[in-house]
């Protein structure tokens, strides 16, 4: 397995940056994340945490080195970080339950398979050509996707999700896959502090013609630029597969070389020594960690090459 891979998070004109992405992966597998703490709840930071930890975790113990059944898995595990954030509320004693949104990428073998909850969004792009995208969780889409079946006159606010990880019910998640990867596709992960500021042909142009190292940063940037002061935080992480050009890509990992029960991740393992919520991270930390990440990732593949 082969891809290129770039993350960049950030705060943008928040007090604090509640999104968290971040990737592992064994010979045969690699999982992929990224979680958008809610606003209004206690703790949002907190809640994206533990999803991705969860999912890695679970990751770590199933991808041995590869997962028996991809989509069953990634159901489950976000299933599993639901329970994971009810729980943490009761130990806690919050009279809230911290929430927050999800969406993961699976790629194994030749195929990918991905799983939402809420609206941070999975975009796959095929050359110029944007083949899938996740649909939100929102009212607005709801509604959207119905009023061509049922009249509807009033419009939600964009933010109004009817479901996540960490509410009272059941949470709602879409699932997909295996959908059949070709050399060069590229997959997104985006909180909403993107999509929200630039339109998805936009989004698919830069895309369509960059690597994602190149991609990725300036959709960031493009989207701060758009919502100005008042921007959320902006998360993108980008998945190019089976990236012909290998050792000249920034963050190009190359799998083959792995034992069996090899496993790295960029997740961080827990939250804190005592159980309590991350240390706040300003822009400067966010992208020093990151670009530290990318550059162990690539000497590593310029060792095996």
């Amino acid at each position: 397995m082969r891809f290129a891979v770039y993350q960049v998070s950030r705060r943008g004109g928040r007090e604090r940056n509640e999104d968290r992405m971040g990737y592992c992966y064994t010979r045969d597998a690699g999982l992929f994340a990224l979680a958008d703490g809610m606003g209004g709840h206690p703790e949002g930071d907190v809640a994206a945490q533990l999803a991705l930890q969860t999912l890695a975790a679970l990751f770590q113990r199933e991808a041995k080195p590869k997962l028996a059944d991809p989509l069953k898995f990634i159901n489950d595990a976000c299933i599993t970080a639901h329970h994971q954030l009810i729980r943490y509320a009761s130990e806690k004693g919050l009279l809230d339950t911290p929430r927050t949104t999800v969406v993961a990428c699976l790629l194994q073998g030749s195929a990918a398979y991905w799983a939402h909850c809420g609206d941070s969004r999975l975009y796959l792009m095929r050359g110029p050509k944007l083949v899938a995208r996740t649909r939100d969780h929102s009212y607005t889409e709801l509604q959207e996707a119905m009023s061509s079946v049922v009249p509807m006159n009033e419009r939600f606010n964009r933010n109004v999700l009817f479901t996540c990880l960490g509410s009272p019910g059941k949470p709602v998640i879409d699932t997909a896959g295996p959908f059949a990867l070709q050399p060069g596709d590229r997959v997104m992960l985006c909180s909403d502090g993107l999509w929200s500021a630039l339109p998805d042909d936009e989004i698919a142009g830069v895309m369509g013609r960059r690597p994602v190292s190149d991609a990725m940063p300036e959709l960031v940037e493009r989207a701060l630029r758009v919502a100005g002061a008042r921007s959320d935080n902006v998360t993108v992480l980008g998945v190019e597969w089976e990236a012909d050009e290998l050792d000249d890509t920034s963050g190009a990992v190359s799998t083959q070389s792995l034992g069996d029960d090899v496993f790295a991740s960029t997740i961080q393992a827990s939250l804190a020594a005592e159980g309590g919520p991350p240390d706040e991270l300003d822009d400067a930390e966010i992208e020093r960690s990151i670009r530290e990440i990318n550059e162990a990732i690539k000497r590593s593949s310029q060792k095996r090459s």
